[in-house]
């Protein structure tokens, strides 16, 4: 409405004012050519000095055709200048007592057309008066009269009025249209607000469940839609929190009641030596277990967080790859396993994080071990790639049957593990984030019984 209202006043103001003057101006424009041209003849008749009654009667005549007032005004010398006298009235009125002719006065000074208006006591009045110029006995022109040709400007002010009027009616009609059309659009636009807001707190309250409206395609449409997309997401993200929460308990909890039993079992003051070292064996494993698995769950928390720092140096990868590949010494002895370690070159330097390239080649390799086979050998490769950028790529490959397919679209999921694997499962899912984090991808190929877990990082 306060839109409506100031567009309306801006037209009130451009055409009302404007059109006023322009109409007034115009006539009294045209009093000035009328006097022009019907003075001619009464010019003559006061210069020939004709009977009074002649001139009165021209002077009607006149005021006849020109549809305006004729008044034939004498110019007088007087102490401070000049005065203006009517001689002569198409009203036949002489004594004229509410206006005051100054036009008359203004062309006898300038000896041209002068024009304007004065308040009388029928309204505003144009003028227009014409100086009659005649020749005295030295031959100079002198001015004796000056002819005024007057007419209301009621005419202008009822047409102004008209266009005012209908202004204001239309400007009436346009508030009424905004108002009802405005309340319509906020009733309206209210109630999906109001939808959207109760939706929200149902969301925020837990309840997923709840959907957003997204039928419309308008700005609120949008905003609907983007907010289901959230809500989408939070239940994704509170699925995989209750997920975590479950898996990570039944992680903890067995190791927890394993180191529970056998330390009540060690208490017994009748075990044998060999069973009590086969206990303390066992209780280091499960504290073994217990500390990887707290060390994988506080990275992965630090990964989903944002928090962890990742420190990139210029470094010699094939050293970091020897030095990795020497941890699992004992490990692959234990497995029966032999790693074999093929460099396309050295030295193969590259700007990295030497800790977390470390850190991901322990998980592939420990992965390997894991879910293969004892006896598998297996090759750890690394070489430079061009297209479409210089990367580094790293490879870790086993021969111990490959992955089933149905499984590869989970493997990079936090806790998922096949039914016949060990582990925790957080392991692929930490590097994995780690990889993208160095802004690299880390993929997995499985054919012909091999399985082939690849690391690409920005050489």
């Amino acid at each position: 409405m306060a839109i409506v209202a100031a567009a309306i006043g801006v037209v009130y103001l451009y055409t009302v004012p404007p059109l006023t003057e322009k109409l007034r101006d115009e006539e009294i424009k045209l009093l000035g050519v009328q006097a022009r041209r019907y003075a001619p003849p009464i010019q003559d008749a006061v210069a020939r000095g004709v009977d009074v009654k002649v001139v009165d009667r021209l002077v009607r005549t006149t005021a006849e055709q020109a549809g305006a007032r004729v008044t034939l005004m004498g110019i007088n010398q007087v102490t401070g200048g000049l005065q203006a006298t009517p001689r002569s009235d198409s009203t036949s009125e002489v004594d004229i007592r509410d206006l005051q002719f100054e036009v008359a006065v203004r062309a006898a000074q300038s000896r041209r057309l002068a024009t304007g208006s004065e308040a009388s006591d029928a309204g505003r009045i144009g003028e227009a008066a014409l100086p009659l110029l005649f020749r005295d006995a030295r031959g100079r022109r002198e001015v004796g009269f000056a002819l005024v040709l007057s007419r209301p400007l009621d005419d202008v002010e009822n047409s102004v009025a008209l266009v005012r009027n209908r202004i204001l009616v239309a400007g009436a009609i346009g508030l009424g249209g905004a108002l009802f059309a405005g309340l319509a659009i906020a009733w309206r636009a209210g109630r999906r607000v109001s939808h959207l807001r109760r939706t929200a707190r149902s969301v925020a309250a837990g309840d997923f469940t709840a959907k957003f409206a997204t039928g419309t395609a308008d700005e609120l449409g949008q905003l609907a839609r983007e907010l289901d997309e959230m809500r989408g997401q939070l239940a994704e993200l509170d699925e995989a929190r209750k997920r975590f929460i479950a898996v990570a308990s039944h992680e903890l909890r067995t190791p927890i009641f394993s180191l529970g039993g056998f330390l009540e079992l060690l208490a017994d003051e009748e075990l044998d030596e060999q069973t009590r070292a086969q206990f303390l064996q066992q209780l280091r494993e499960q504290v073994s277990r217990l500390q990887k698995l707290a060390t994988d769950l506080l990275d992965l928390s630090k990964l989903e967080a944002g928090s962890l720092e990742l420190r990139p140096e210029k470094c010699d990868v094939g050293v970091l790859m020897r030095a990795t590949a020497a941890e699992f010494g004992p490990a692959l002895a234990a497995h029966d396993s032999h790693l074999e370690l093929r460099l396309a070159f050295e030295p193969m330097r590259a700007t990295c994080d030497p800790e977390r390239v470390a850190q991901i080649l322990r998980i592939l390799v420990d992965n390997a071990l894991t879910h293969t086979p004892e006896g598998t050998p297996m090759v750890v490769t690394a070489a430079h790639t061009t297209a479409p950028s210089p990367r580094l790529r790293l490879a870790v490959q086993d021969y111990g049957g490959g992955i089933h397919r149905t499984v590869l679209p989970h493997i990079f999921d936090p806790f998922y593990t096949s039914d016949d694997a060990q582990g925790s499962g957080l392991g692929l899912a930490i590097a994995h984030e780690l990889a993208e984090r160095m802004d690299g991808a880390l993929g997995v190929a499985t054919a012909g019984g091999t399985t082939t877990f690849s690391l690409e990082i920005p050489a």
